[in-house]
């Protein structure tokens, strides 16, 4: 059975299901999707923060700084963390995939792709102003984007390649022997959308990207980001292991968001 489930919540699954990898990488992509341990991260609440900015017309480092500091164990990384509780933050020149892990909500909710990378290129540089951690959240936008209009895979990969350079021609079996972890936007957002690709499900992408062995819940969120835009539905045991595990402030929003910008309705 599937749920269509908003299609926002492809990001918050990948996040759930690969938050057991993250300190114990996988090569594998035969795991229990949850387990005792799994958990929201970061990912999920900057993502659920990027929704909330967009429902709210609230300026995006508003909305980073206020989630971060109700879910401050979330697991951010030290600069960003560091930057949530600065009186008077800037960015800091970050090109790590933080800036694409929160993106996809960008992609859902806008109808035009300039509006998309314009708006994800906004969700980066309050932190990530480094023109890679730009780079990787417009990628991951602009897929999204792409994946719910109903655009080919091969049509993705190409529209992704040409524009930003990233090498998507490669297949997860080619990346996985060598691969390690990588916070790097250049270094995790291609594979990530390698696994999106080569998948035939959302969860499919998610297992994908987490056997990679690397940032297992960052690239998974990408990865099913993508997918659920693209696939449109996600597996009902999924929904509810993960709507089970986000407590009633995150789910609202989530819900909110999903309702307000479901497929076909009028963007932002």
């Amino acid at each position: 059975m599937a749920a269509t489930a908003g299609h926002m919540l492809g990001a918050i699954a990948g996040d759930v299901v690969g938050s057991i990898f993250e300190g114990t990488p996988t090569k594998s992509t035969a795991f229990p999707l949850f387990q005792s341990e799994s958990r929201f991260t970061d990912d999920t609440v900057l993502t659920v923060a990027t929704a909330w900015a967009l429902l709210r017309h609230r300026p995006f480092d508003v909305a980073y700084r206020d989630f971060g500091a109700r879910y401050p164990w979330a697991g951010y990384g030290a600069r960003f963390y560091q930057w949530v509780r600065t009186a008077e933050p800037a960015p800091y020149g970050s090109f790590g995939n933080g800036s694409a892990m929160r993106v996809s909500p960008v992609g859902l909710a806008f109808d035009d792709e300039r509006e998309v990378l314009r708006q994800a290129e906004q969700t980066a540089i309050v932190t990530h102003d480094h023109p890679e951690g730009v780079k990787g959240a417009q990628a991951v936008a602009l897929a999204v984007f792409h994946a719910r209009q109903g655009t080919s895979k091969d049509q993705i990969r190409d529209a992704i390649a040409t524009r930003f350079g990233y090498d998507l021609a490669q297949t997860t079996d080619d990346i996985r022997p060598r691969y390690h972890f990588d916070v790097t936007c250049q270094g995790s957002v291609p594979q990530a959308i390698v696994a999106f690709l080569e998948a035939d499900s959302v969860e499919r992408a998610v297992r994908l990207a987490i056997s990679l062995g690397g940032d297992s819940d960052t690239q998974a969120a990408i990865a099913g980001s993508i997918a659920h835009a693209f696939f449109g539905a996600i597996p009902a045991e999924i929904v509810s292991g993960v709507r089970r595990r986000l407590p009633d402030e995150l789910l609202d929003i989530v819900d909110e968001f999903c309702d307000r910008f479901a497929v076909g309705s009028p963007s932002a």
